[in-house]
């Protein structure tokens, strides 16, 4: 772990990347935030969706439950191409995808359609985080993984952040249907993919030897299925949290709270600036206390913010918790691109983090559904509406329990060499990773 133990500070990180490390980094963090965005844009407007084809809320709220059910498999179609014949190529055919499937749901004619569209979205979505990941971080220097780590993952609040953007500024004129065209614009980047950004260094040393497919994948899960299942299950709490505190937000600040569309996209943006200085600072501070201990860390304080976050009685106050809150669960984010791929073997590093992270989102995909039902029929106000506060503070307080108990007793391989394909198991394993004293 020898690079690992002297991490270098924030400017100098940047400062000693070349053109093909940096163009790595943007590409893969606009892929990740343009594809976040498109995703949010649903969070947004589920209660105007429902209102125009006369549904409800959970209904409509299914729609984003069926993004993350289909995730698992675009994870693997596009991981499988990844590891076979590159990161840059399919990593340039699915944003192409996203694109266009996130343009035609705002042609919807009704939910049917609507809801059709979404299932193919999230296989698309499915796939862009493995791929993008994999390129950049095979291509950074290990020393700075936990920094690169965060800023990565931080995408997908900055993508969070402009759909909030696109909600103030667009559907206040044109209506919901308006914001998915805005979701074509990542097609764009496919362009500077093609002539800005090389492929991935280890998986061209990989692939002079012969070292990828899906016999390799099954290879690998077969040696290493410990792991992987591990993977799975705190991915599963990871989606829980994230999800769980991020989905129904908007509809909780409009509903209960009787926030405007414009409040609502103010504190949407408030809490995002905070969730990408969480994620990156953590990031940044896991290269120096350990990725387990930083996740550790962000779930005992993303707990303590609960009350703050949604029983606040002031519009001061609830801000302030929604900025913390996601200060906290990202920042628990940043660290998930370094600690899955430095979990993973070498020749499936574009589809095994992947898939474990969005097997993770079909397993806790109906975070924002069960929310919605539960503030409905169990969590009633005293007015007789949903209570989406105490829907959401049962389900936070539960999954920081379970992620930070994960993270404390599981594997670390911080710092090992993703570029020489080395796995990151001859470093740690369950065997000789004790838990956090």
């Amino acid at each position: 772990m020898g690079e690992a133990e002297t991490p270098k500070g924030f400017i100098a990180s940047f400062r000693e990347l070349n053109v093909q490390q940096r163009n790595a980094l943007i590409a893969s963090f606009l892929g990740w935030t343009l594809d976040g965005m498109d995703f949010f844009m649903v969070s947004f407007v589920v209660a105007h969706i429902a209102q125009e084809f006369h549904a409800s809320i959970p209904t409509v709220a299914f729609a984003i439950t069926a993004s993350l059910m289909m995730r698992p498999l675009g994870a693997l179609i596009f991981g499988l191409l990844g590891d076979r014949f590159g990161r840059r190529v399919p990593l340039m055919i699915d944003i192409v995808f996203y694109s266009v499937v996130e343009l035609l749901s705002g042609f919807a004619p009704n939910f049917t359609i609507f809801l059709i569209l979404r299932f193919i979205y999230g296989v698309a979505m499915g796939g862009e985080w493995g791929l993008g990941m994999s390129l950049a971080l095979e291509t950074l220097p290990s020393h700075s993984r936990g920094l690169f780590s965060g800023i990565l993952q931080q995408g997908y609040a900055l993508g969070y952040l402009l759909a909030a953007v696109v909600f103030a500024l667009v559907f206040p004129a044109f209506g919901w249907r308006a914001m998915f065209f805005v979701g074509v614009v990542p097609a764009l980047l496919v362009l500077f993919l093609r002539y800005g950004v090389k492929e991935s260094p280890a998986w061209e040393r990989r692939a002079q030897q012969h070292q990828q497919g899906f016999g390799a994948m099954w290879q690998a899960v077969k040696h290493h299925w410990p792991v992987f299942i591990f993977m799975v299950v705190l991915m599963t709490g990871f989606n829980f949290m994230s999800h769980g505190t991020q989905d129904l937000y908007p509809t909780f600040l409009e509903v209960q709270r009787g926030y405007s569309t414009s409040e609502t996209a103010r504190t949407a943006i408030i809490y995002n600036v905070g969730a990408i200085i969480g994620g990156t600072l953590f990031g940044f501070f896991s290269q120096r206390i350990g990725r387990r201990r930083a996740i550790v860390l962000a779930c005992i304080l993303g707990a303590v913010m609960i009350p703050l976050w949604v029983f606040s009685p002031s519009v001061v106050l609830l801000t302030l918790g929604a900025f913390l809150m996601q200060f906290m669960v990202q920042g628990a984010w940043g660290i998930v691109p370094a600690h899955l791929n430095e979990l993973s073997p070498a020749v499936v590093r574009g589809t095994l983090p992947g898939l474990a992270y969005q097997l993770g989102n079909l397993f806790s995909a109906g975070a924002a559904q069960m929310e919605a039902a539960f503030a409905a029929s169990y969590f009633g106000t005293p007015g007789g509406g949903a209570n989406y506060a105490q829907a959401l503070a049962v389900l936070a307080i539960i999954v920081f329990v379970v992620v930070g108990l994960l993270a404390g007793f599981g594997p670390e391989a911080r710092g090992v060499d993703l570029s020489e394909g080395a796995h990151a198991l001859q470093q740690q394993s369950f065997s000789n990773t004790p838990p956090l004293s």
